[in-house]
């Protein structure tokens, strides 16, 4: 299951991160964005927070971090796929313990979500989530050319 810091804001794709494996990441790649926790909502973190924090979620060092979060972290995960729709599990962790949880269903063939998420944070990691998943699907030019040999 994959983390976000449930404050973070994802908006672009991180291509040039310092990760040393970005398609492991928690939304599956590396992402900018800016946090919307009280007192630094629209704010946008350098670097080393984006990339020690934002994008890996329990980021108990950040300043930005409000003294008694509802959660901790977002996790995401598959939990089901088909050829027209894939389920996504999400949960919100509180000091490593389940907290909310849910599944969110996306609908492959329309490429959106049936029924989003209330909370927009949730909904856009969710976005990025299958996102990656898409991306990491798809066949490798290299793969495409062997299977043709």
């Amino acid at each position: 299951m994959a983390l976000a810091c449930p404050f973070f804001m994802p908006t672009l794709k991180a291509e040039q991160g310092s990760w040393p494996h970005p398609s492991r990441l928690p939304l599956g790649a590396g992402w900018k964005g800016y946090c919307t926790a009280k007192g630094h909502a629209d704010e946008q973190p350098d670097e080393q927070v984006l990339r020690d924090s934002c994008n890996l979620g329990y980021a108990s060092n950040c300043a930005w971090r409000p003294s008694h979060p509802v959660c901790d972290t977002v996790r995401f995960a598959v939990k089901k796929e088909s050829e027209s729709r894939i389920l996504i599990t999400f949960v919100c962790e509180k000091d490593h313990r389940p907290g909310t949880c849910g599944v969110l269903e996306f609908d492959v063939l329309k490429r959106k979500w049936p029924s989003p998420h209330p909370d927009s944070r949730i909904q856009r990691m969710a976005d990025c989530f299958v996102e990656s998943y898409f991306e990491r699907r798809q066949p490798q030019a290299s793969d495409v050319l062997g299977q043709q040999l």
